[in-house]
């Protein structure tokens, strides 16, 4: 099943100043559901396609080694499921039904925000499409990479007023378990509505 995501917004409410200045991480979420439009958003800030035809996040050489899916459990007209995130398209493909933030939460040492998250963002690595030109240096390149997705996300989050924080703390094995995908799992962002 493939959702077509609603077109990014180009402009918004908060300056890029703003968002540095208020970004924190945030493990505390409301029991609401994000909209599409938000999910759009901060997918297209991740990883999306910008004005040059590039990747919203700079890649050593333009080898882009990710791959973006989302665990959704509460997002308004989208079924809780695991899914691939297509920046060419600005699309979803569903991998696989089912809410996976229990077991993701466990896989993650048990840290409850990864279950509370209405999604959780989740950055797969193929080091192979670094390395094979940068040889060795290239797993140092796909880290400074995914540091740069990793802002974008939390710039966007914030200046949706959302809430977010990384998650490098977990079981690879069992996370590779859970989402069942090829590559190596890298970074998790759950995103929900702020407590506070």
């Amino acid at each position: 099943m493939k959702v077509e995501l609603p077109a990014p917004r180009l402009k918004g409410e908060m300056s890029v100043e703003e968002a540095i200045n208020l970004r924190k991480s945030i493990r505390k979420y409301k029991d609401e559901p994000l909209t599409l439009e938000e999910v759009s958003q901060i997918l297209w800030a991740a990883y999306g396609i910008n004005a040059w035809g590039k990747r919203t996040s700079p890649s050593a050489g333009a080898c882009y080694p990710f791959e973006v899916y989302v665990a959704v459990s509460k997002v308004e007209g989208l079924k809780p499921g695991l899914y691939h995130y297509d920046g060419k398209t600005h699309s979803l493909e569903l991998v696989r039904e089912g809410d996976l933030s229990r077991p993701l939460a466990r896989a993650c040492l048990n840290q409850r925000h990864v279950e509370t998250a209405p999604i959780n963002i989740i950055i797969v690595a193929h080091y192979e499409r670094t390395t094979r030109r940068y040889g060795e240096r290239g797993y140092r390149y796909v880290h400074i990479d995914a540091g740069h997705m990793g802002q974008n996300i939390y710039l966007q989050v914030t200046a949706l007023k959302l809430g977010t924080v990384a998650v490098g703390a977990f079981r690879d094995r069992e996370v590779k378990k859970v989402i069942d995908v090829p590559g190596e799992p890298l970074y998790i962002f759950p995103v929900g509505v702020p407590e506070n």
